[in-house]
């Protein structure tokens, strides 16, 4: 047994075809196949069921599969042992962001990261959380950056501030005379939503009411965008409300910014933190882009002052 045979097992079990397996780990598909073979004779089973489409793993593969895994994680170990003992960090670092908070986080991030860690190659991709939590489970990313709980056993969550949300009104609106609005304030016949698979659309969701849906259906149109700056723009153009993360409103014109609501206590806020899977074991790299992300937050969104009472609105399961 070597650590190629069971990264060519894993692979397999990942992409689910030999052929897709050998493409990702840089050999042939008849290469890879025999030195799985040599594998399954060496332990006396079958790791695969290769009758099926696509190819799945036996019962006894499923759980070499993951046995396989916790080696090769434990292997990589033993590389950032010496990386740490050596003060320095580099290599390759898939990070996925999700769109939610790349616009606000990524553009300053990137220069100033590669700038002070040249050694170190960031991947940065911008997915949905779902796709991001499956990109972890396949070993296709290093760590995620989104907003949490998850609420899943496999993924280890670090969090990094909490974000504010914020309520932003289209001029002339009643909810403008007030200095701080609650969730009664938002007219959810005229509420502007995030389309599905978004996350922050899921917190809004929680924060105003189960009959959005509902009262949404009724429109003579409806809309949802990807995009949080489109849900200002059609505020502003066609009147009604939004609900949007601070950090989206930093680089608000001063009419915009006279247009924002905080909301009373308790303060909806999302939790925004890095996440890995369970076998990660880049930490060293992590910690780094965990001071450097902190770097963009400002200091009262990574505080939680004693007496601020704070409503963590709960991720809804995608």
């Amino acid at each position: 047994m070597t650590l190629t045979q069971l990264e060519y097992v894993v692979a397999v079990a990942t992409y689910k075809s030999f052929v897709a397996a050998a493409e990702k780990c840089f050999v042939t598909q008849p290469t890879l196949s025999m030195q799985i073979h040599k594998l399954e004779e060496e332990f006396g089973v079958k790791i695969f069921d290769r009758n099926k489409h696509p190819i799945a793993a036996t019962e006894i593969g499923a759980q070499i599969v993951a046995q396989a895994k916790n080696i090769l994680a434990e292997s990589a170990k033993i590389s950032q042992l010496i990386q740490q003992s050596q003060s320095e960090v580099n290599g390759v670092f898939k990070l996925a962001v999700i769109p939610t908070i790349s616009p606000y986080i990524l553009p300053k991030f990137l220069s100033a990261y590669a700038e002070k860690y040249p050694k170190i190659k960031l991947v940065v991709t911008e997915m949905q959380t779902e796709d991001i939590i499956a990109g972890l489970a396949a070993d296709e990313l290093d760590a995620g950056l989104l907003s949490t709980p998850l609420e899943n056993n496999n993924i280890k969550e670090y969090p990094l501030f909490f974000e504010p949300l914020v309520a932003y009104f289209a001029e002339g609106t009643e909810a403008l005379q007030k200095r701080m609005v609650n969730p009664k304030d938002i007219d959810l016949n005229n509420i502007w939503l995030l389309n599905e698979g978004n996350c922050l659309r899921n917190q809004v969701l929680n924060l105003c009411s189960e009959n959005i849906m509902k009262l949404q259906d009724e429109k003579p149109y409806s809309f949802e965008s990807g995009n949080v700056d489109m849900l200002r723009k059609m505020v502003d153009m066609n009147g009604g409300v939004t609900v949007l993360p601070e950090l989206a409103t930093f680089d608000f014109n001063e009419d915009a910014q006279e247009r924002i609501r905080y909301f009373e206590n308790p303060e909806p806020v999302r939790e925004i933190s890095l996440v890995t899977n369970n076998h990660f074991v880049k930490l060293a790299v992590l910690q780094t882009i965990i001071d450097e992300i902190l770097e963009m937050v400002p200091e009262k969104m990574k505080v939680q002052k004693s007496d601020r009472k704070v409503l963590r609105i709960q991720t809804a399961k995608l």
